[in-house]
């Protein structure tokens, strides 16, 4: 057995994401950095986390975000130089903070040496390194649509061929049946593997096998293009190269895999995620961040649903592969403001409320940037202000469909990957709430959210009752209460549309029940059996609420949760 499936650490970790341009600028350029990481990290130890998930710092064009790496054994010079990254990959070693690298293997950017050397010939020895087809009756090779809007295939006047990108025309796709690029790809990971991180989490790892030939796909709803997922998510060779990736790297480090798998559902989470196959430590899947409509449609959560979805994930995976966890990240809309209330009183309240949902699940939570202090989505009045690609793209072709400007910028406020890369907000000090050290001509990257003086790490932390120590007393629960790592779920009163409540127990008479009110208004559930039983609790583990004033533990205030662990 390998060193890695010998090691399941992350199985009792907690994971915090750093997105570095907007977490803390150093040198007062607007730009957050690496040595901004490293100025933080008493700040994230503090708070009780055991790794950071870091996005990528890879050379880039920045076209997404860093996402479309153009050198991978260097570091964007905005975010500052290698001496800079091994400087922080120590100081988090001294603080016992885990690293884990975001890397895209999928596509590279198109200033890549690779790409410009695969453009100039068809005969050229990088050319098979990418997807590059002939076109069809004077068009591309078909008609697929790219992930962040527009065609999935970009013609090159050069050589008269089209290249595949599933996301931007900037970041061309891989080809993974040539031999020569998986053996590039590892040397990359060994690399940074060989430095000492403890992990990665690999990019839409899902994608990188396409079936030959490249089939049409169906019509999509909104027009012109089809849909190609079918034939480039979870393809016919993805379990043969993410075998080979753990034969050839992994299985010689004691490291976390995660991979990001789009349209992924249980089936294929249990073959990505089980020990015995030796592909990933945990997959992170997108299931239950589509359950209130499509990207740019979105509709009100049935509670319903993310109660099968989780249900189904927590039941499905038990014993044979893990689940990572997670509300917000750098693709997502803040949770407190897409399924909560980001109004006061009730921000804090339902912020509250949804960690205590996700962190006594079985799987490997993650903690956003700002999450731990119920940052909220943003609401730019222009257009201009907002910096995401696919938001930019869905903006031009929801224009030509006929949308109008007020229901642009509905789905953009309810939607926007940009909602999550507002910079960290460090203190209520003018102008750019403690983000950068620059003089006040200095512009951040992307504009601050007008409520950081209200919304602020340095209140949050002089506020006992606050956000951060709820996460922080949550991150401690996970630690000394073996249960809520290894114990079986069970939903409770399933059909209820308001109520979230489940319990975790074992088969030696441990149990801890968790319910989680997701309105607004006071419920009230009527099962005096269960509310007898929970009132022989042994003790209330955690509450958002000051006390529980209440005989009846099933008469819920609004977006109230607690947690009690039971006598059997």
């Amino acid at each position: 057995m390998s060193k890695r499936q010998n090691n399941d650490w992350w199985h009792r970790a907690v994971a915090y994401q750093i997105y570095p341009r907007s977490f803390f600028d150093s040198n007062g350029d607007g730009i957050g950095d690496i040595n901004g990481i490293t100025m933080k990290l008493d700040y994230i130890q503090q708070l009780g986390v055991d790794m950071i998930w870091l996005s990528p710092i890879y050379d880039s064009p920045n076209y997404d975000n860093g996402y479309d790496i153009r050198d991978y054994l260097k570091i964007m010079p905005e975010f500052g130089t290698m001496e800079d990254f091994d400087l922080m990959l120590k100081e988090m070693k001294r603080r016992q903070l885990k690293l884990v690298l975001d890397l895209a293997v999928n596509h590279t950017s198109d200033e890549h040496p690779w790409f410009i050397e695969s453009k100039k010939s068809k005969d050229n020895p990088y050319r098979n390194f990418y997807h590059w087809a002939p076109g069809k009756d004077g068009k591309s090779p078909n008609k697929w649509g790219a992930c962040f809007g527009g065609p999935a295939w970009t013609y090159d006047i050069i050589t008269g061929e089209y290249y595949l990108h599933t996301f931007t025309p900037k970041q061309p796709d891989l080809n993974w049946e040539n031999p020569n690029v998986r053996k590039e790809i590892y040397r990359i990971m060994r690399w940074w593997l060989n430095k000492g991180i403890d992990g990665l989490r690999l990019n839409v790892v899902n994608f990188l096998s396409k079936t030959p030939g490249y089939p049409e796909g169906k019509p999509r709803a909104e027009g012109q293009y089809t849909d190609g997922s079918p034939y480039f998510k979870n393809g016919p060779r993805i379990h043969d190269y993410l075998e080979e990736m753990h034969e050839k790297v992994f299985q010689h480090y004691q490291i976390i895999i995660v991979g990001e798998c789009p349209g992924t559902h249980l089936k294929d989470a249990e073959l990505f995620s089980s020990p015995k196959r030796k592909q990933l430590s945990m997959i992170c899947t997108f299931e239950h961040m589509d359950l209130d409509g499509g990207k740019w449609t979105p509709k009100l959560l049935d509670l319903r649903c993310l109660k099968f979805h989780f249900t189904s994930w927590q039941k499905g995976l038990y014993g044979k592969g893990w689940n990572s966890l997670y509300w917000n990240n750098h693709d997502q809309p803040r949770i407190v403001s897409r399924w909560g209330n980001d109004t006061t009183p009730y921000r804090d309240l339902s912020a509250k409320m949804f960690a205590t949902c996700l962190h006594f699940l079985c799987g490997t939570p993650y903690i956003y940037q700002g999450e731990e202090i119920g940052m909220t989505n943003v609401r730019f009045t222009s257009l201009a202000d907002y910096r995401d690609i696919e938001t930019t793209n869905f903006h031009s072709e929801a224009s030509q469909s006929g949308l109008t400007l007020e229901q642009i910028m509905a789905a953009i406020y309810a939607k926007s990957r940009d909602n999550a890369r507002t910079p960290m907000q460090w203190s209520a000090q003018l102008p750019h709430a403690g983000f950068t050290n620059g003089v006040e001509n200095v512009t951040p990257w992307i504009s601050i959210n007008p409520n950081y003086t209200d919304i602020n790490v340095e209140q949050a932390l002089h506020d006992r009752q606050s956000i951060f120590y709820y996460y922080k007393k949550l991150i401690e629960l996970r630690r000394t209460i073996p249960l809520i790592i290894d114990g079986k779920y069970e939903i409770l009163h399933e059909e209820n549309t308001h109520i979230f409540m489940y319990k975790r127990y074992n088969d030696n008479g441990q149990e801890i029940i968790v319910a989680c009110n997701f309105s607004q208004q006071p419920i009230v559930i009527d099962d005096q059996k269960l509310n007898e039983h929970i009132a022989k609790r042994r003790r209330i583990l955690i509450s958002n609420y000051e006390e529980h004033l209440k005989s009846d533990w099933l008469d819920f205030r609004p977006y109230e949760a607690w947690a009690v662990e039971v006598e059997i």
